[in-house]
């Protein structure tokens, strides 16, 4: 590769999220506030640059055996939007390979990393291949995602004309049964559309959680505690990085009928988490709808080219959903909208030290276990 690898701190970290999330290709998991989080939990932020590509890794060194494992979320990022095949990814592969052995010279055994890059990118692929990557199951809940491609002049009218017939029926339904958008976001500014929030965030994501718990229930995952997720939330909220919409019913003091978590980041707004009240969707079918249409109305005031509606893959398929599968209706309606399946390359791995990551994995296991006997987390 022809830009040099080095890594980053102090001052040199100041444009760190300028090119890392705001930038086209950009990830919030990338972030110094990702990092921040991160290293709350034990984890050593290792900042990495090859020209314009960034890498955000997070080490964590095993128990008694020295060495460690690294992460690389949804990394490395570089400009352009390599999930689109615009060609991009030939310099994240090549920067991901220079950054799996500087950090093998460091000590550290194996490299996971997710960059979004395209399915189809060989150059990319052909890149990991050469260097001893391999294939392995998605760190993140998915691999895939649905895209929805915005206009330059953010015609909102012409995107909602576009949006299927039933699905913008929910949309204005809901909105005269009097269903308000309370908007949570440090970059607020007046748009039509949202209330003013009354209370402070923490309270308003403490409860989010509570409602993606209960979804989790019904689906079949199982979350974090909840002290970590709000922590990481709030700390993206302060950064810019997220926004929060919930719905309420009546007004902004109303009962509240589901919330949608979303990050701004690589000149998109992604759905990162969304939820609503399961026994309040008969009284409002329209809840989710309105609060995926107010999150299309966001980006397209900031001018964003894609409003990105997250992932419905089938776990252990990595393919669009079938009718009869758990996340078919969901993939349905995000297509309502107009998203469209975008296929990644998925995660990818690279062992430096077999014997010494098999320790590593073992006494992490044991550390674990011990920490479980003794009413540890």
């Amino acid at each position: 590769m022809t830009a040099v690898l080095r890594e980053l701190a102090d001052a040199e970290l100041v444009g760190w999220d300028a090119a890392a999330v705001d930038a086209p290709g950009g990830h919030v998991f990338q972030s110094r506030a990702w990092a921040a989080h991160r290293a709350s939990g034990g984890w050593q932020p290792r900042f990495l640059a090859a020209g314009d590509v960034r890498a955000l890794a997070l080490v964590r060194p095993w128990p008694l055996v020295g060495g460690g494992s690294a992460y690389l979320p949804r990394g490395p990022v570089g400009p352009g939007t390599p999930w689109t095949g615009d060609g991009s990814g030939a310099a994240i592969g090549e920067t991901l390979v220079a950054a799996a052995r500087y950090l093998a010279s460091a000590g550290v055994d194996v490299v996971a990393a997710d960059a979004e890059v395209a399915a189809g990118d060989t150059a990319y692929l052909a890149a990991l291949g050469a260097a001893g990557f391999h294939p392995i199951p998605e760190i993140q809940p998915s691999r895939h995602r649905t895209s929805l491609a915005l206009p330059a002049d953010g015609d909102a009218a012409g995107v909602l004309a576009s949006v299927a017939k039933s699905t913008r029926q929910r949309i204005r339904q809901a909105e005269r049964d009097g269903v308000v958008v309370v908007r949570h976001d440090a970059r607020a500014s007046e748009l039509d559309g949202f209330t003013a929030s009354t209370e402070a965030a923490d309270l308003a994501l403490r409860r989010f959680y509570a409602l993606l718990e209960a979804t989790g229930e019904r689906r079949g995952f199982v979350l974090g505690g909840v002290a970590g997720y709000v922590a990481w939330w709030l700390r993206a909220l302060d950064a810019g990085h997220l926004v929060y919409l919930e719905a309420r019913e009546g007004g902004v003091a109303g009962p509240v009928l589901g919330g949608l978590v979303l990050y701004r980041h690589g000149r998109r707004l992604s759905t990162a988490h969304s939820a609503d009240v399961a026994d309040r969707r008969r009284d409002h079918p329209g809840t989710m709808h309105l609060l995926r249409w107010r999150a299309i109305q966001l980006a397209l005031a900031e001018r964003r080219p894609e409003m990105d509606l997250g992932g419905v893959d089938v776990a252990g398929a990595r393919r669009p959903p079938q009718p009869g599968e758990p996340t078919f209706g969901l993939y349905e309606h995000k297509r309502s909208f107009g998203a469209l399946w975008v296929e990644l390359a998925g995660a990818q791995e690279r062992v430096a030290s077999p014997a010494r990551y098999a320790a590593g994995r073992a006494t992490t296991k044991l550390a674990r276990a011990m920490g479980r006997g003794r009413g540890g987390a």
